[in-house]
């Protein structure tokens, strides 16, 4: 028998609550197949497991629900792995390209936060050479 999984299992084990699970299917990443009284219990295969831990891979390497989703589901066919590899090298570079301009912009800002930092530096101590010059 397959190992199977409730939303409360997958939920802990992630850290997730289960209403982000809920988004998760509603945004056709995981779909759970439905149990009992009008379908409210969720069970979940092997296959969303692993469909929710490359999601989660996905957002930390900054890319959103949509292009997760899109290249989860493009593993899922078995042809040539050619055309899918090409598809998330581009996405890579694409989310590459915005997290360097985003460092540089950083960057800027610490260099100009320095020379506001020395610049207040050294009208205190001015003010305070000023200050004890006069006493």
């Amino acid at each position: 028998m397959a190992t199977t999984y409730t939303i409360s299992d997958l939920a802990k084990e992630f850290d997730l609550t289960t209403r982000a699970m809920r988004f998760y299917e509603d945004m056709g990443l995981l779909q759970p197949k439905r149990e009992g009284p009008g379908g409210r219990n969720r069970i979940y295969t092997a296959r969303d497991r692993t469909r929710l831990k490359l999601t989660l891979r996905a957002k930390r390497l900054g890319l959103s629900l949509s292009e997760a989703k899109e290249i989860i589901d493009s593993y899922e066919s078995p042809r040539d792995t050619a055309p899918q590899l090409k598809k998330f090298l581009v996405i890579l570079a694409g989310h590459r390209k915005q997290l360097e301009e985003q460092m540089a912009d950083l960057q800027a800002n610490l260099d100009e936060i320095k020379v506001h930092e020395k610049e207040a530096r050294a009208l205190l101590q001015k003010g305070e050479k000023s200050k004890s010059g006069a006493q």
